[in-house]
């Protein structure tokens, strides 16, 4: 899969903000800072400078890695090449959303009145409708995607769940946006509210279609 030199240089800019960001206020914050909020936005957690300042900059740029990595190692490594651009934008809003929750954690370290409730609900609903919008162009892989026996072993199947699945994720990020929006505090229990159905109304549809697949593609071993 060709890599886009503009993601890259999206990328790498939000992540080397946050590095740099962090050695800017690491003299500027007291040693204890809130590192963790609950579901109505109160801070119920602290942490040293390291965990509060550099712990999501660590795992965004191993999250930034895997995504490199995972085309090369995919045995459906070709399917990339017919995805490039959906995957380039899935990586891109991931670690804008990442970015966009460090930058509320470092600013209510710094002192500063941020509500991260609404940062985080409001970004994970933009985050699922993106998601959703563009999920019925990922090609079959092992990696991106709906990912059950039935996805994987008929085109039909992936074909058909990912057209439902963006529809679901849609719904369910423009959900919790609005929730985001008016009322942050049930934005967690929205969100697993509407996507722990839809997982369960995904997979299932998989099957059925699968099922009714004639060119689907038996297990290894199977008849």
């Amino acid at each position: 899969m060709k890599v886009s030199w503009r993601t890259e240089v999206f990328s790498w800019s939000v992540i080397a903000a946050m590095f740099a960001a962090a050695a800017w206020a690491w003299g500027r914050v007291p040693e204890r800072i809130p590192v963790h909020w609950n579901a109505a936005g109160e801070v119920d957690g602290y942490g040293g400078r390291f965990m509060g300042l550099l712990l999501i900059p660590l795992m965004t740029l191993g999250m930034h890695l895997l995504f490199m990595v995972l085309p090369a190692i995919d045995p459906c490594r070709a399917s990339y090449d017919g995805f490039a651009r959906v995957y380039a934008i899935f990586r891109s809003v991931i670690l804008a959303f990442m970015g966009a929750v460090y930058a509320a954690t470092t600013l209510v370290a710094l002192g500063h009145r941020v509500d991260v409730a609404r940062v985080t609900t409001v970004g994970l609903g933009l985050l699922f409708v993106v998601l959703g919008w563009y999920l019925r162009e990922v090609r079959p892989n092992w990696f991106v995607g709906v990912r059950t026996p039935w996805t994987l072993s008929s085109r039909l199947s992936w074909t058909k769940t990912h057209q439902l699945a963006g529809r679901l994720f849609v719904a369910s990020g423009a959900v919790t946006l609005l929730c985001g929006l008016v009322r942050p505090a049930w934005g967690v229990f929205v969100m697993l509210g509407t996507i722990l159905p839809s997982a369960l109304a995904m997979t299932a549809y998989s099957y059925m279609v699968w099922r009714d697949d004639p060119e689907r593609t038996p297990p290894s071993g199977g008849e």
